[in-house]
């Protein structure tokens, strides 16, 4: 037997950083996908190579976490960049976990989510469920700290609780500007933390974040595209106030503005990447290659992790 999943990448609109504290965020599938194959074998492997321990964190932890035991053969198909701050690596879980519960013969998005978080969390020490949510689901996401309209399912861990909504946004297109250059999660979460501790601004900062991603959100289901750009470039600002901007992101903003209702980074900062809200795609696409960064056009994606025909 021969299962086929994907599930698409997603990029943060709104609420990097703050959504640690409690505060709201927003993210949103995009059109990218990764596709898995998996079959049963007798042994686990991926493209006819054995899957060597600690070269692969997320299948590993995915698989042991999924309580597999079959042995599968697989192989993956990435229309999404790694280290681009697209949500691969949930993607890749989700689409996995899909795989799995498929070759039982069944399909349950809310435990796939819970899951591929607990993988997300144990491979790279923390994490919030936004991102794997939303690849599992699709669509717009909201995470509040409490249940709101269009609740989906509240996940717990620690001393943490997220609600996860769907949220209707309309069709958009964006363009995501990649410096290339990855920077781990881990010191940029603590650097702001510090931050916050210490300085009532970055407190301030952080709950202005909080208010934009509710703003944005309404400006975007309202289809007020100028107004959520003017919010993005606020929000990337207050981004900047808590020192997780990079020269380069900062230039690509920067070069995106002409062609764009707004811009930011998007993800962690320190480096990743930037998206720009436009109606001008290719305009803000060569205006960021001749900054020397890679840039995608993307569109919003309805369908979270669904099963497919044999790749």
């Amino acid at each position: 037997m021969v299962v086929s999943a994907s599930a698409p990448g997603k990029l943060i609109l709104f609420g990097e950083h703050a959504v640690v504290f409690g505060e709201p965020a927003l993210s949103v599938a995009i059109n990218l996908r990764i596709i898995i194959e998996v079959s049963p074998s007798d042994r686990n492997e991926l493209d006819g190579m054995p899957l060597t321990r600690g070269r692969h964190p997320y299948l590993e932890a995915t698989l042991r976490r999924a309580q597999s035991d079959q042995p599968i053969s697989l192989s993956i198909r990435s229309e999404i960049p790694q280290a681009s701050g697209m949500g691969s690596s949930a993607a890749v879980t989700s689409s996995l976990l899909a795989c799995l519960q498929a070759l039982k013969g069944s399909l349950d998005r809310e435990s796939i989510a819970r899951i591929a978080f607990e993988v997300e969390y144990e491979v790279q020490g923390r994490a919030s469920p936004i991102d794997t949510t939303t690849a599992t689901h699709g669509g717009g996401i909201l995470l509040l700290r409490e249940k709101g309209e269009d609740f989906l399912w509240e996940i717990e861990k620690g001393d943490s609780v997220w609600f996860l909504h769907g949220c209707s946004l309309p069709e958009m297109t964006l363009v995501v500007g990649s410096t290339g250059l990855e920077a781990a999660t881990g010191p940029l979460v603590a650097g702001v933390k510090a931050l916050f501790e210490r300085e009532e601004a970055a407190r301030r900062a952080i709950r202005r974040i909080g208010e934009i991603s509710l703003e944005g959100m309404d400006a975007l289901r309202h289809r007020d595209l100028s107004l959520a750009g003017k919010l993005m470039g606020e929000n990337h600002d207050l981004l900047n106030s808590l020192e997780v901007g990079h020269p380069m992101l900062e230039e690509f903003v920067q070069a995106s503005l002409p062609y764009s209702y707004g811009a930011k980074m998007t993800g962690a900062g320190g480096g990743g990447s930037m998206i720009a809200l436009t109606d001008r795609p290719n305009r803000v696409k060569e205006a960021i290659e001749a900054c020397g960064g890679e840039a995608f056009i993307v569109t919003t994606e309805p369908k979270g992790v669904v099963l497919e025909p044999s790749i």
